[in-house]
């Protein structure tokens, strides 16, 4: 792991409606496996004097044949805006959420079919006498 890497930065668009700036990165990792998003995120924060809180990185592919990997960045003004305007699942992925924990998709149209079957039903009551 001690092997150069490189970022490369291209259209690079400031967008303050969101604010954040948003960017391609190219990744430089010859002779090396491709790089993980942590270490991506860490280095644009270095890069772009930012905390790495306020950073998310998304979308990575390694090229065939390796030594270069392609992805998109997004670089929030505060930690604030990051939370307001990521998705819920990379939230989720950078720690600053938690996941919604839900029936699996089966159990749930399991569950939805089942209502179908006794809705509308009164539930019959067995008289003591």
């Amino acid at each position: 792991m001690s092997e150069a890497v490189t970022l490369r930065t291209r259209k690079f668009i400031k967008n303050p409606l969101l604010a954040r700036k948003q960017m391609v990165v190219d990744i430089l990792h010859p002779n090396r496996p491709p790089v993980s998003k942590d270490e991506v995120r860490s280095k644009l924060a270095e890069l772009y004097k930012a905390d790495k809180a306020q950073v998310s990185v998304f979308g990575v592919r390694t090229a065939f044949g390796g030594g270069k990997s392609t992805g998109f960045a997004l670089i929030y003004d505060s930690h604030e805006a990051l939370k307001k305007f990521e998705p819920h699942y990379r939230l989720v992925r950078y720690g600053d959420a938690t996941k919604i924990e839900k029936a699996s998709r089966q159990q749930r149209k399991q569950r939805k079919n089942k209502g179908k079957e006794t809705r509308g039903t009164h539930k019959k009551v067995k008289k003591e006498k």
